[in-house]
């Protein structure tokens, strides 16, 4: 056993130096639509780009592979984004659980840019092209005892964007404690483990590589759930090198060091993202969520407005589930998720009961 724990630290330091190296190496990562349209309706209203809510939900897998169960078995969730302009991204997911292999959730990732006008170096036009990156995923998980579970996402990532084309791979690995009995959950996982190995010219590229842990909670007494999740966790520097230059008092001219004390807090609140659902009815539930880096990154001084926060809600009609989410990114829009979620059994043996009356 203590040969075993060593391995797993060892592992994990080598990780974590992999993810320091890939930090400092600006410019040199790709396919950071991976980070983006993994994010469904209800992780979304609350806050991240994952949860650790271990209640069976499939729209939960493509982020954090750890969470796929048997009970999700041919569920099919639809994740849709209407953001910016013309672009448009998600996911569709399904899964699938065989018995002497574990629970698979197999899902494809899509983010379209919309068509944009071609001009060379005259300004002559040169037709109309497209920009569009895909990613087909396959997860898997295995319950290790009654409260571990382990998990992993394969990914193979192709992108396109007018002549140009990349082409890679990578894998996430995730682990999941659950306590039913305390409602009690709680993930670590290691993102994005990987590299191109077909480059837009030439040479390499490293995936978007980053470790997170995260929590989920639910009250005793209350049907609320509180999320809280810890990001970036190989990188602890996050914020921008103008944030940290040294300022001019316009009146004395005199020099302005920025506070180390509010640098340490301002950082450290960067990595956290927090978030809420209420559970109103066994129908009906109410999400929200803040996420202050998002709001340090894109308020305006003049104008600060929600930025950072979302919200969300999910309700249940017959066997078919309906969550919207909206995130408040940016004073430009805010995007608005649509997320549905069914299982094909149920579906599939009402229609054949139907039919044979």
């Amino acid at each position: 056993m203590l040969h075993f724990m060593r391995k797993i630290f060892l592992a994990v330091a080598i990780l974590w130096g992999m993810g320091s190296a890939f930090a400092q190496a600006g410019g040199k990562q790709v396919y950071s639509f991976l980070n983006q349209t993994n994010i469904g309706a209800r992780t979304a209203a609350m806050g991240g780009d994952f949860l650790s809510i271990y209640d069976d939900d499939i729209s939960l897998a493509l982020a954090n592979p750890s969470l796929i169960t048997e009970r999700m078995s041919n569920h099919i969730n639809v994740n849709v984004v209407d953001y910016f302009r013309s672009m448009a991204y998600g996911f569709v997911s399904y899964g699938r659980s065989l018995k002497k292999y574990g629970n698979f959730v197999a899902s494809l990732q899509y983010i379209n840019y919309g068509t944009f006008d071609g001009t060379d170096v005259t300004g002559e036009e040169t037709g109309k092209f497209y920009a569009n990156d895909l990613a087909l995923n396959l997860g898997w998980a295995k319950p290790l005892s009654e409260h571990f579970a382990l998990g992993a996402n394969v990914k193979m990532i192709s992108s396109f964007y007018e002549r140009y084309s990349s082409y890679g791979a990578g894998v996430d690995v995730a682990a999941t404690y659950h306590n039913a009995e305390k409602r009690l959950s709680s993930t670590f996982m290691i993102k994005n483990l990987g590299r191109s190995f077909k480059a837009y010219e030439n040479g390499t590229d490293w995936l978007p590589f980053e470790i997170q842990w995260g929590l989920a909670k639910r009250l005793e007494h209350l049907p609320f759930t509180y999320s809280i999740l810890v990001n970036h966790l190989q990188q602890w520097n996050l914020r921008y090198s103008a944030e940290d230059a040294v300022r001019i008092d316009p009146l004395t001219g005199d020099s302005i060091m920025p506070n180390p004390v509010g640098v340490f807090v301002d950082n450290l609140a960067r990595h956290f993202v927090v978030g809420g659902e209420l559970q109103i009815h066994k129908n009906f539930a109410l999400r929200v969520g803040y996420n202050y880096r998002r709001r340090q990154e894109m308020k305006l001084q003049s104008h600060r407005s929600l930025i950072g926060f979302s919200w969300g809600f999910e309700f249940r009609v017959k066997k078919i589930r309906f969550a919207y989410a909206r995130s408040s990114d940016h004073l430009a829009g805010a995007p608005n998720y649509l997320s549905i979620t069914t299982n094909l059994s149920d579906i599939f043996y009402r229609a054949s009961k139907v039919k044979k009356k």
